[in-house]
């Protein structure tokens, strides 16, 4: 039976492509929403084929009381949804940080200058406080001395491109995620690049 997946981001939709080209040959529908008209995501939606459609802010409780979604993910949405649009469906979110620390704008930067030396990637629940859902899974990058900021920046936009479309895969099978499954699910970590 297929399932089927909203994707919501007001962006570029990096981590949308990487779950669309996840789920290409998957028994998975994915609808693309934006509340931005301009947003990069929908031309990339348009250009995979893929339904998308902008969404109001204030339209989203409306459309969502009238669509169910097995998941609705999301994509670099820079809104905060309010308890009734989250009673809605099931939403999950990707951080780029190993929550609890460095929640909202700009994790990655302000992980870089604290100099912490692992970081990382958390999917989680969503619910009305800003990155303070549930705990769906996290993976951690290292920071290491010689890094640049760039370097670290796009270690981390690879590990979610990988840790996402495998957590939502894991969500609609009603599986619980394990680490093994980034091993099995692409060859390879994809991750902090120091594993043995």
């Amino acid at each position: 039976m297929t399932k089927h997946i909203a994707v919501m981001g007001s962006g570029e939709g990096t981590n949308f492509q990487a779950i669309a080209e996840y789920f290409k040959d998957k028994d998975v529908k994915i609808t693309c929403f934006s509340d931005n008209l301009n947003a990069h995501i929908l031309e990339r939606a348009k250009s995979l084929g893929i339904e998308n459609h902008y969404l109001p802010f204030e339209e989203t409780a409306g459309y969502f009381g009238a669509n169910s979604f097995d998941l609705i993910v999301l994509a670099g949405y820079m809104r905060i949804l309010p308890p009734d649009v989250l009673d809605l469906g099931r939403f999950i979110n990707i951080h780029p940080s190993l929550l609890p620390a460095f929640r909202g704008k700009d994790a990655i930067q302000r992980a870089f200058l604290a100099g912490v030396k692992v970081s990382g990637v958390t999917v989680h629940w969503v619910t009305d406080e800003v990155d303070g859902g549930k705990i769906i899974a996290q993976y951690p990058v290292l920071i290491d001395n010689s890094m640049h900021f760039d370097e670290f920046e796009a270690e981390i936009h690879k590990t979610e491109h990988i840790l996402y479309p495998i957590v939502i895969d894991k969500l609609l099978k009603d599986e619980v995620f394990d680490f093994s499954d980034l091993v099995s699910g692409s060859g390879n970590c994809g991750g902090c690049g120091n594993c043995h």
